[in-house]
């Protein structure tokens, strides 16, 4: 019960500074705003398979600008005031599940302006796509919030961030763009199942490395 306690009181505290700051939300909505602009005036029409990768392309580096910040831009001080009060367990739970709230928020508004500017191919099965880019946000939160937490540990973070984040964001892209291409050409459902299963045993591994590992880089 204390646990959850602590992950509610965690999960408050981010909403308000980030709607005190609105860093991570202005900056990526402008961020993606002004990507999808300039391809629009470069492009004017493009294919539904640059359709669908140009959209991965932009929530991939729309992901790394809005959570990277997790860790990596929190002070000495302030982190060291945290560890006195929570337990590592309820910080990365509660890291997570706010950068997953925020990327799915920035996501659906993306893929909503995304649409609108590049209308997507009419065979494209709406919802499915949609549970792609839910699923996309989803992975792209649990990764990048355990690689941001550690490499808040070293003196270049966002170097070792990069660098740690790539082996791992590979094959979820993969997994991504062959799920949301299902959706693009209106295959039936069930041919995507094994894409959502295995989105899902990447998102459950990651999540459970993170909070095996990160009581110990906390402690450090």
């Amino acid at each position: 019960m204390q646990l959850a306690q602590q992950v509610k009181h965690l999960i408050k505290k981010e909403i308000i500074l980030e709607w005190r700051s609105k860093y991570a939300l202005n900056g990526v909505l402008l961020y993606v705003v002004s990507t999808v602009f300039v391809c629009f005036m470069s492009f004017q029409v493009i294919d539904k398979i640059t359709w669908n990768a140009l959209f991965w392309i932009i929530m991939l580096f729309a992901s790394i600008n809005a959570i990277a910040k997790s860790f990596l831009q929190e002070s000495k001080g302030r982190q060291l005031y945290t560890y006195t009060l929570v337990s590592p367990i309820a910080l990365i739970i509660a890291k997570t599940i706010y950068n997953s709230l925020l990327m799915m928020l920035l996501t659906v508004i993306a893929l909503a302006f995304y649409s609108l500017v590049f209308e997507p191919n009419k065979d494209i099965d709406i919802l499915m796509y949609l549970l792609a880019a839910v699923l996309g946000s989803l992975s792209f939160s649990t990764i990048f919030t355990m690689v941001s937490a550690i490499a808040s540990k070293t003196g270049n973070g966002g170097m070792l961030m990069a660098i740690l984040s790539f082996p791992i964001i590979i094959p979820v892209l993969i997994v991504l763009i062959k799920f949301a291409k299902n959706a693009m050409d209106g295959l039936d459902r069930s041919v995507s199942l094994d894409e959502i299963g295995l989105l899902a045993v990447i998102n459950v591994m990651v999540m459970t490395v993170a909070l095996l590992l990160f009581p110990y880089l906390w402690r450090d």
